[in-house]
């Protein structure tokens, strides 16, 4: 078991303190999906541990990987491990309580431990799945196999390769956000030109993503302006010129008006996802103009009680939906607190302290990316809110990770 960071006394002066489970029991699964809504929870990924159970060599702690700023790869010597079964089963949770799975999305370490060979294969086995069970899918398509600087043709390039295995493996795409694209692209025109290209390629509506730099400083300037407002200019631009190849576009900015704003211009039948992890009850509740559907890492862990709130909303209407979802914003915005970046670690925690993995490690060492304090106030904010299958076995996974014992 790899422990905490030193030095970090995340309760008291005297060290951690005891957590007695004091939430409710959990959620009862809901195999339902919603007739209101769309929900896509990305879905993490398990790393896989060796035959003694010891993490495998690219979960090193995290000082050990680093990550170009053009191409988003992350600089490793090893490939990435994956356990897969345990990362496949985790999909099937998703899709047992009536959400759908975005896979090989930012949750899934793309471009900070999870390389383009292993999000290919990633996809191909999560649409497998998917195929069998009808489960609902997205795969993300990027342009993260550049390993170097790139010019346009290259980057077109290799958009395209992704975006023709995810359609060959019979997913639809998330044209996800490209760093290389973001450090070549001198004007709005160059976006232009570029999702211009891939939608008319494109065999089935996919949806735009805009990723904003507080999930990725290496964004900064998407769209082709530093300024929102005349990026998403050019976002609706794209989206115009093809509406019928664009399903939807996912917003990360942790601006909600900027996204209410947006989705009030989109084209009649494309869809706003939201992915704000911030503020998003009242997002997808809506207005009397619309609302957003969700694309959101939050969902990961929140998959029991966000398959309750979207039953409320069918039945009972937004008061009853807000009502479940309201009380999860405290776990939300501490998850993903600055460095925002770094919320995909207390995504993973939850997810073992749940009973999905067998050990708190994460590819690329991303497991030690927050203190000790951050993890514990996690795991009391999911217990609160009747997360954990096993609470008792949780506080004691728990206290063993922030003591550096073995959980027994």
């Amino acid at each position: 078991m790899t422990g905490p960071p030193s030095g970090h006394r995340p309760d008291s002066a005297d060290g951690p303190r005891p957590w007695e489970p004091t939430g409710p029991r959990p959620v009862p699964p809901a195999a339902r999906a919603s007739a209101s809504r769309r929900f896509f929870a990305a879905a993490h990924v398990v790393a896989a541990t060796t035959p003694a159970g010891e993490a495998a060599a690219n979960t090193a702690p995290i000082g050990a990987v680093s990550v170009t700023r053009t191409t988003g790869a992350a600089e490793r010597a090893a490939p990435a491990a994956v356990d897969w079964d345990a990362t496949l089963a985790f999909r099937h949770h998703l899709w047992s309580r009536g959400l759908g799975v975005a896979e090989a999305m930012d949750t899934a370490q793309r471009g900070a431990g999870l390389d383009w060979p292993a999000a290919a294969e990633l996809i191909r086995r999560t649409a497998a799945e998917a195929a069998a069970t009808g489960g609902a899918l997205v795969c993300g398509a990027g342009t993260d196999q550049l390993t170097g600087p790139a010019g346009l043709p290259a980057i077109r390039r290799a958009y395209e390769e992704q975006l023709a295995h995810v359609e060959s493996c019979g997913a639809g795409a998330v044209l996800l956000a490209s760093r290389a694209l973001a450090a070549t692209a001198r004007s709005p025109e160059d976006y232009q030109e570029i999702y211009g290209e891939l939608l008319r390629q494109s065999e089935r509506p996919v949806i735009l993503h805009w990723l904003g730099p507080a999930f990725d400083p290496a964004l900064r300037g998407y769209w082709g302006d530093t300024d929102p407002g005349r990026a998403a200019e050019t976002l609706l631009a794209v989206v115009r010129a093809h509406p019928r190849k664009v399903d939807g576009v996912k917003i990360s900015l942790l601006d909600p008006a900027r996204e209410i704003a947006l989705r009030r211009r989109l084209p009649p039948g494309v869809r706003c996802y939201t992915g704000d992890d911030h503020h998003y009850p009242e997002l997808i509740a809506g207005d009397e103009h619309g609302h957003s559907d969700a694309l959101l890492g939050v969902l990961n862990p929140l998959a029991p009680l966000a398959a309750r709130a979207l039953h409320a909303l069918d039945t009972a209407g937004t008061a009853a939906f807000r009502a479940v979802l309201d009380p999860t914003l405290d776990l939300a915005r501490h998850l993903f607190e600055p460095p925002t970046r770094h919320y995909k670690t207390g995504v993973v925690l939850l997810a073992w302290l749940a009973g999905h993995q067998p050990r708190f490690t994460m590819l690329g060492g991303h497991h030690t990316a927050r203190p000790p304090d951050h993890l514990a106030r996690a795991h009391r904010l999911a217990d609160l809110l009747g997360l954990l299958p096993d609470p008792e076995r949780a506080a004691a996974l728990m206290a063993a990770l922030l003591t550096g014992e073995e959980p027994r």
